[in-house]
C-alpha cells in the first residue's frame, strides 16, 4: 500500500516481489507469540468472569461488569499507553502493559477469594491497560514491515489468536475447579501468562520513531504532525473506525452473553468453554489468509464479507437453542469479525504519518473500546432481561450500521489527505 495514495488499502493490490528479511520474520513471529499468549488472557477473562461472579454475587445482570470495567480501563489507559510508547518505544511500553496485566490478575484473584465484587471490578480496570497494549500489537506489526506487507503483517500477528483459541479455553477447562473457589486458579494462570509475555517481548526489536520517519517519504518527514481533529476528520478514518467499532462491539456483545445463555439453557459449564474455544478459533484462523485476501480483492470487499458472515452467525443463533446452534453461531461470528476488523485496521494504518501514530492509534482504540465496554455491559443485562434471541436481533441493527460504513468507505472519492 502506498502511503501517499488516497485509494491505499481500498482497492486490490498485487503481491510485492520483495520478500521479508529474516529479522523481520523473526520479529513478527515473536510478536505473534505474544499475541497468542496475551489474547489467551483476554479469552480466559471472557470465559470465566461471568461464571465466576455468579458463584457469590446474586445479581446475574451484573455478572459481566468486571469485563466491562476491563473495556472501560482500555478507554482510560489507551492514550497514556500510546503516548508512552511514542516517547519510550514499543518494547518498554509493551512490557509496562504486561506488568499491569500481572497486577490486574492478582487483584482478580484477591476479589474472587474474598468474594468481593468491587475488587474484581477494580482488577478488570487494571487489566484494561494490558488489553490496551495488546490491541496495539497489530499496529506494531505494521511498523515492522514495508508498506506493501502491512495487511499481511497485521493478519499474521492477529493469527497468533489461533493459539489463544487453544490455550485460553483449555486453561479454563483445566483450572476452573482446580482449587476453590471456582476459577481462582484460572486468574492465577492469567498472571503466569503475562509473565511469559513480559519475557518474550524483550527479544523483539522494534524500529524507533526516527527509523520509521527516515523510511517514510520526504513529504511526510518534512510535514509537521497534524492536529488530531484533522486526522480524525478524514472520511477514510471515520468510516474505517466505525466499521472497527461495530465489528468489535458486536463480537463482544455476542461473546459476553453466550456463556450465560448456554448455562441458562441447561448445558454444563464445559459446553460454554467449548463454544468460546470455537468462537476464538473462528476469530483467528482466517488471519492466515486474510492479508492475502485484502491484497487480492481490496479491504472493503473483505470487510463486506465480514458483515455478511456476522449476519449469518446471527441467523444460526436465531434458528434454535441446541449446542450446535451456539457453536455454529459463535464460530461464524468470529470469522466475520476477523474479516471486518482486520480490513478496518489495515485502512486505519493508511491515515496517519509516523509522528502521528501514537495519538491516532489511541483515538481509534478509544472509540473501539468505548463500544465494547458498552456492549459487554449490555450483554449481561439484555441476556438476563430479554434473552438470547432478542439480543441477537439487536445485533442485526449493529451489522446494518457496519454495512453502511463499508459502503461509504468503498465509494469515497479519492480526495483524502496524504498520510502514512
Amino acid at each position: 500500500m502506498d502511503a501517499l495514495n488516497p485509494q491505499s488499502g481500498l482497492k486490490p493490490e498485487a503481491d510485492p516481489a520483495q520478500d521479508l528479511d529474516r529479522r523481520a520474520r523473526r520479529n513478527l513471529l515473536l510478536l505473534a507469540g505474544c499475541q497468542a499468549v496475551g489474547q489467551s488472557c483476554n479469552t480466559m477473562m471472557f470465559a470465566a468472569t461471568g461464571l465466576s461472579v455468579i458463584t457469590f454475587y446474586h445479581h446475574p445482570e451484573l455478572a459481566n461488569l468486571p469485563v466491562t470495567m476491563q473495556h472501560l480501563g482500555v478507554m482510560i489507559w489507551v492514550f497514556p499507553a500510546a503516548l508512552l510508547m511514542q516517547r519510550v518505544g514499543r518494547s518498554i511500553g509493551f512490557r509496562v502493559g504486561s506488568l499491569f496485566g500481572m497486577a490486574g490478575a492478582i487483584i482478580m484473584c484477591t476479589g474472587l477469594y474474598t468474594a468481593n465484587f468491587a475488587v474484581m471490578c477494580a482488577g478488570g480496570l487494571i487489566l484494561g491497560y494490558a488489553v490496551a497494549c495488546l490491541q496495539m500489537y497489530r499496529f506494531a506489526a505494521a511498523e515492522l514491515v514495508p508498506i506493501h506487507y502491512r495487511a499481511k503483517a497485521i493478519s499474521w500477528v492477529t493469527a497468533g489468536g489461533v493459539a489463544a483459541a487453544v490455550i485460553g479455553p483449555s486453561l479454563v477447562r483445566v483450572t476452573h475447579d482446580l482449587v476453590m473457589p471456582l476459577y481462582l486458579a484460572t486468574y492465577a494462570a492469567i498472571l503466569g501468562l503475562h509473565v511469559i509475555v513480559f519475557t518474550v517481548m524483550s527479544f523483539i526489536t522494534f524500529p524507533s520513531l526516527a527509523t520509521a520517519a527516515s523510511a517514510a517519504g520526504a513529504a511526510e518527514v518534512a510535514a509537521p504532525p497534524r492536529p488530531l481533529w484533522v486526522i480524525a476528520s478524514q472520511p477514510r478514518f471515520i468510516a474505517s473506525v466505525i466499521a472497527g467499532m461495530l465489528a468489535f462491539g458486536t463480537m463482544s456483545f455476542i461473546m459476553s452473553a453466550s456463556p450465560l445463555a448456554i448455562v441458562g439453557c441447561g448445558f454444563p459449564h464445559a459446553e460454554a468453554h467449548w463454544v468460546i474455544f470455537m468462537h476464538v478459533l473462528g476469530m483467528f484462523v482466517p488471519s492466515f489468509f486474510t492479508g492475502n485476501l485484502i491484497n487480492r480483492y481490496g479491504a472493503t470487499t473483505v470487510m463486506a464479507w465480514g458483515v455478511a458472515l456476522m449476519l449469518a452467525g446471527v441467523a444460526a443463533a436465531l434458528a434454535g437453542l441446541t449446542e450446535w446452534n451456539f457453536r455454529i453461531a459463535l464460530t461464524v461470528n468470529g470469522v466475520g469479525w476477523n474479516f471486518l476488523f482486520v480490513g478496518a485496521t489495515t485502512v486505519v494504518t493508511t491515515c496517519y504519518r509516523p509522528s502521528e501514530r501514537g495519538k491516532t492509534q489511541a483515538l481509534n482504540d478509544l472509540l473501539v473500546f468505548s463500544t465494547t465496554a458498552t456492549s459487554s455491559f449490555m450483554a449481561g443485562f439484555l441476556q438476563d432481561r430479554w434473552g438470547w434471541h432478542p439480543l441477537n436481533w439487536f445485533s442485526v441493527l449493529l451489522m446494518l450500521a457496519a454495512a453502511a460504513a463499508v459502503i461509504w468507505l468503498r465509494y469515497q472519492r479519492p480526495t483524502l489527505s496524504p498520510a502514512h
